[in-house]
């Protein structure tokens, strides 16, 4: 494999099992798993009353950074203590930072948030039992599978094996045994300890977010809808040479086992893909952000994990016809028509000043109702108009002229648009009639801020207003 090949995730994760920090097992069992949270809930309770008291003698700013640091406290021990249970309480533990920042401390969303899924690995004599129940020893003896994993996960870890038939490299994907039985067990426990920490209002039910929060680890943990996913993006990308999706291998896969071509890649942060020219790499950035636009307006159907991990990058050698690496479609989701319609409503009220237009889809989407006020409604369309702001036409003067090139591309390396966008948020949303936002709004979101992310980071220029054109009837 040449050294470009590599992906960086495998380093990573081959020095962590190298330097001892791989875990026999994970604690699978109901019982096991309570405890531990438990302990850790009776704990929290006791640091909330001592914090209380201290804090009776504290005034003004004494008093605020000693609350901020309470918080940092108490998410940065939740947040410890979920990467050790791993499985579906860990990647509730991530999923919850995303709902977090409508009502969490922003300093547990911050360490919520970095429970990202490059975790140590567990022990081959741990998952291996979940793949012989999967496959049957006789269909994995046609496999010959490297012990130590390429990859680790909340969920599962995935493994490089051969074809002893043919020689095709391909990674297998293994769910750590006991995960998805413990979803239910888990969201209780999860939704009991986020009270005993404190990190939500008191007043606040949860009950909802929790109940999404299982539903998409239902999903999530299902290998077969998974590799339907796979399936279908392989497919619909086949004739595109910008792509490349993982070919499935159904005599190896399960509903707790997935098996897939490998395709190595760099991870587009590398200084390999960095080091690129401007025109190449405003070229991957025009494809992240066609495969977005198109996933969602024409297909329907959006990646909404947008994990650098799940992004790589394979460097034509030639120099001519770079291409991406799209893999694991596990968060993978379908959105209705109608959704689709009334956020293009949004998007197209936004880009040309009609608050109208972005009332109308704001409230198809159930973002508010008819009582909210005006007021609100204008502070909303006011955040939206700034969101916006990379797909204005060139030069528009609601944009910034540093961040404009001289031939009208938007400087994405140079924009700093998530403070803006931010500190909007913040003047004009802080109300009560904003509702905790629905899961399709959540996710659609986390892929956007991913696409934008991964734009930033290849310091891209581009013209984006003409991509969405045809899809919302623009000027």
């Amino acid at each position: 494999m040449a050294e470009q090949d590599k992906p960086d995730n495998a380093e990573a994760h081959a020095k962590a099992d190298a330097d001892g920090s791989t875990m026999d097992r994970i604690k699978t069992g109901a019982f096991e798993r309570n405890v531990a949270l438990t302990r850790m809930g009776v704990g929290a309770g006791a640091k909330i009353a001592g914090h209380t008291v201290r804090n009776f003698f504290r005034r003004g700013e004494s008093k605020d950074e000693a609350n901020r640091n309470f918080y940092r406290a108490q998410a940065k021990e939740l947040a410890d203590e979920l990467g050790r249970l791993k499985g579906s309480v860990m990647k509730a533990g991530q999923m919850l930072s995303l709902y977090g920042q409508y009502f969490l401390p922003e300093e547990a969303v911050e360490v919520l948030a970095t429970l990202q899924d490059n975790t140590p690995a567990v022990s081959w004599s741990f998952v291996e039992p979940q793949l012989i129940d999967a496959l049957g020893e006789r269909t994995i003896a046609k496999l010959d599978i490297q012990r130590k994993p390429i990859a680790a996960a909340s969920l599962g870890q995935a493994h490089l094996a051969t074809l002893k038939a043919t020689g095709e490299q391909v990674v297998v994907k293994i769910q750590y045994p006991g995960v998805a039985n413990a979803i239910d067990t888990d969201i209780r426990t999860l939704s009991r300890l986020i009270s005993a920490t404190r990190l939500a209002p008191k007043a606040l039910d949860l009950t909802d977010v929790f109940n999404e929060l299982r539903d998409m680890l239902v999903r999530e943990c299902d290998y077969v809808q998974e590799r339907e996913f796979t399936e279908t993006f392989y497919d619909r990308l086949a004739d595109n040479p910008r792509f490349i999706v993982p070919k499935v291998y159904p005599e190896f896969c399960a509903q707790r086992v997935l098996t897939t071509r490998y395709e190595p890649g760099y991870s587009v942060s590398s200084k390999e893909v960095q080091a690129l020219s401007q025109s190449r790499r405003n070229a991957l950035a025009q494809s992240f952000a066609e495969l977005f636009v198109t996933e969602f307006f024409e297909w329907n159907l959006v990646q909404t994990d947008p994990h650098f991990g799940n992004y790589r990058v394979r460097i034509d050698p030639d120099g001519e016809n770079d291409q991406i690496v799209t893999l694991d479609f596990g968060a993978t989701r379908p959105f209705d028509k109608s959704f689709v319609e009334s956020y293009g409503r949004i998007v197209r009220g936004s880009l040309q000043a009609d608050r109208q237009e972005v009332a109308r889809g704001v409230l198809d989407i159930g973002l508010m109702d008819a009582s909210t006020p005006q007021s609100f409604l204008e502070g909303f369309g006011d955040l939206t108009e700034l969101i916006v702001e990379p797909f204005r036409k060139p030069f528009d003067p609601m944009v910034p002229d540093r961040l404009y090139t001289p031939g009208g591309a938007y400087r994405f390396g140079d924009t700093d648009l998530p403070a803006r966008v931010g500190q909007t948020a913040a003047l004009k949303m802080m109300s009560k009639h904003f509702k905790i936002p629905p899961q399709e709004i959540i996710f659609l979101h986390r892929r956007i801020g991913g696409v934008l992310v991964t734009l930033k980071t290849l310091r891209a220029e581009l013209r984006l207003h003409a991509l969405l054109k045809p899809y919302l009837d623009l000027n």
